[in-house]
């Protein structure tokens, strides 16, 4: 196998840096150097400890160019989509602990204030950097305002107004959105710039463009135009000329944006380009900058900080930089997994550590993907849609056969899930496939555009439950609760692949809206005793709307379960059952071999199986349901809601998540935490036996 990448023996510069201002006694022809030496350590460092690799690699100068440029964490950057950010936080005190990132207990995934001053603003999901950089950038005004105001009235000293942090140079801070890596596809992006071109600010905005240019680069007259418009020369030459305008009053304030259309206009014919949308909102538009050329990078900021009002920074950079691999296949190099440094081989199954052997379950994905293609084929009406996830969620199997009728819409959830209504208005069939925790984005959408007209969309709700190291952000835990309370709306949850692929079909003639939702990773294993059941009950009857599967019927106390960790309750009663046969003497002394444990999978939350919860309410007196979920608004609050109403009195006890964000770490590690695995689920129901 070929060698694509030669360690580096030894660093000059990185394992001095433990801060900005280490960063900062380099000289500018010293930063390539630290670049190169940034670019080795994260690749040497993901090859073992997975993460997002591409995406950093591709900002490391732009990275070195900020901290070095700004006086940080005075000076606030705000990240969008957090997997740039590794060289970030290498830079900023934790290169250290780097080797932690994405672990349990370890650093968080995504820059977060929580864990350093230098995180401005959490950085989880996309598109919401400028938003948050503008206000950000707005309170610094308002807040210098009010304590200046504060302090002439004599009141500095009793004020609950906050003081502005005191400076030398008396400035505010400098504050920065770098916005990237398909983000500028996100609807609250472009919210936020049409805020900022009308709010007086001088937030600076640094798009990391990809090879999703907005614009091309035209070779040397653009770097040319780059070089002019950026230089101090030229701005002060133009802001004298400006200053002149006003006393002579050839121009005023209200005639400001006149000139700047002006402006613009003259520089898109000469140019022989179109105004591009910055331009249009009249934004102060820098570039296309080669965003890997850090020296050129560090001037350019330094001109530009300065100047007045909005403005964009627009650089062109490859995804995967400087390591081979990652730039050929940049999908696949987003998050490889764990990799061999030197001959870019990855190691199996994407990091995901599993039995390699031809029984290994499929991962719920490729059970979705292939079931929609066989509903594609059978059905001209039926589609995909995704937002920016088609080898997430495996729709690339359908997209590589039947390409026309996958619409992969970009990071725009909301919009996926409106386009998808709009399909069905006319008859098509979409099964819209977005991951649990950006759904979330959704909200109104499903609401008004889906649910409210009662439009036949399916939506298939990917990574729902605990995602594992990916942490907080993107947990799927509150699609239950949120998604509970509007009418219309059918969801369900599969305990095994069957499961989803029959409520996959059974979807494709529903009348009305329908979420089925499923957690990452690969489908259970079933015990054989469970698997034979499973089986059984499929060929005996059909999955039917509604309706939920009996496991065991007759026991002391009844667990009802919904979804995949159904399974994990299976193995739980298992381990009790043995318990009761074989170690009956230490147990209470009440409990016998007939004191097992009756388990139900609802498999529908709405609507849920009346008949079950009926039988359950009358003839149990201790209950115990399980979700992988917030409890509040889930299936726990739905059965207790349904006793209430009925009059039932059995103590029901609810296992699922409690209030909470929960952190990152193995989906092992996390479960056992919050005692939904196997060990936590035994020790909660053989509580229960002993009540």
């Amino acid at each position: 196998m070929p060698t694509f990448y030669t360690l580096v023996v030894e660093y000059k510069y990185l394992n001095s840096i433990n801060s900005p201002k280490d960063l900062k006694s380099l000289s500018v022809d010293e930063l390539p150097t630290l670049c190169d030496e940034l670019r080795d350590f994260i690749i040497q460092e993901l090859s073992h400890n997975p993460g997002h690799l591409g995406s950093s690699l591709g900002t490391i100068e732009l990275t070195v160019a900020l901290h070095y440029v700004f006086d940080t964490p005075y000076d606030k950057l705000v990240w969008d989509v957090g997997h740039q950010a590794y060289a970030h936080k290498i830079i900023t005190g934790r290169r250290e602990r780097f080797h932690t990132n994405r672990q349990f207990k370890g650093l968080a995934p995504f820059p977060t204030p929580a864990e350093s001053e230098y995180d401005a603003f959490i950085a989880g999901h996309a598109s919401n950097s400028i938003s948050a950089a503008l206000g950000i950038e707005v309170a610094g005004e308002l807040l210098q305002t009010a304590s200046l105001k504060d302090r002439c009235a004599g009141r500095s000293g009793d004020s609950d107004i906050p003081a502005v942090p005191e400076r030398n140079d008396k400035r505010l801070p400098y504050v920065v959105a770098i916005i990237g890596d398909g983000a500028m596809t996100g609807g609250l992006a472009f919210e936020g710039l049409n805020n900022t071109s009308m709010d007086k600010n001088n937030l600076l905005i640094v798009l990391n463009d990809n090879n999703m240019a907005i614009d091309p680069i035209h070779g040397g007259f653009t770097q040319y135009l780059v070089n002019l418009t950026t230089s101090s020369c030229y701005n002060r030459v133009r802001w004298n000329l400006y200053q002149l305008a006003v006393k002579m009053h050839l121009i005023n304030e209200r005639k400001t944006d006149s000139l700047r259309r002006f402006s613009n206009n003259l520089k898109s014919i000469l140019t022989k380009q179109p105004s591009n949308i910055f331009q249009g909102l009249d934004l102060r538009y820098f570039g296309p900058a080669n965003g890997h050329d850090v020296q050129g990078l560090v001037r350019i900021l330094n001109e530009i900080k300065n100047h007045r009002g909005p403005k964009v920074l627009h650089i062109i950079t490859t995804k995967g930089k400087g390591y081979a691999p990652a730039e050929q296949n940049q999908t696949v190099w987003h998050a490889p997994g764990e990799f061999n440094v030197e001959t870019g081989a990855r190691s199996k199954d994407n990091g995901q550590k599993t039995d390699s052997s031809n029984d290994c379950p499929p991962l719920w994905q490729e059970v979705f993907g292939e079931t929609l293609l066989e509903l594609a084929k059978e059905d001209p009406r039926v589609v995909g849609v995704t937002p920016a996830m088609p080898s997430g969620c495996s729709m690339t199997i359908m997209q590589n056969e039947i390409p026309e009728r996958v619409f992969d819409v970009g990071i725009a959830e909301g919009h996926a899930v409106t386009f998808s209504a709009g399909l069905a208005k006319e008859g098509v069939i979409p099964y819209c496939n977005i991951y649990s925790s950006f759904l979330q984005r959704a909200y109104d959408n499903i609401i008004h555009d889906v649910a409210l007209p009662k439009l036949h969309v399916v939506l298939c709700i990917d990574r729902a439950g605990i995602v594992g190291n990916d942490g907080a952000t993107h947990h799927g835990l509150l699609d239950l609760a949120y998604l509970r309370p509007v009418p219309n709306m059918t969801i369900a949850a599969p305990m095994v692949a069957e499961d989803l692929r029959q409520m996959m079909r059974l979807a494709k003639d529903f009348d009305g809206p329908i979420a089925i939702r499923y957690p990452r990773g690969r489908v259970p294993s079933l015990v054989e005793s469970l698997k034979l059941k499973v089986e059984r009950s499929l060929e005996v009857e059909k999955l039917k709307v509604g309706k939920g599967r009996c496991l065991h019927k007759e026991g002391k106390v009844a667990v009802i379960s919904l979804g995949a960790i159904g399974c994990v309750v299976e193995e739980a009663i298992s381990t009790i059952n043995f318990k009761l046969l074989n170690e009956t003497a230490t147990l209470n002394s009440k409990l016998s071999t007939l004191n097992f444990i009756a388990h139900w999978n609802m498999l529908w939350l709405k609507p849920i199986d009346t008949e079950i919860l009926d039988y359950v309410g009358t003839h149990f007196e201790r209950v115990v349901t399980v979700e992988d979920g917030e409890i509040s608004g889930g299936l726990g609050s739905a059965v207790l809601e349904y006793f209430a109403d009925k009059g039932y009195t059995p103590h029901v006890t609810r296992l699922g998540i409690k209030d909470s964000f929960v952190e990152h770490g193995s989906t092992k590690e996390l479960y056992h935490m919050l005692h939904l695995d196997k060990e936590g689920i035994c020790e909660s129901l053989l509580q229960e036996l002993e009540m």
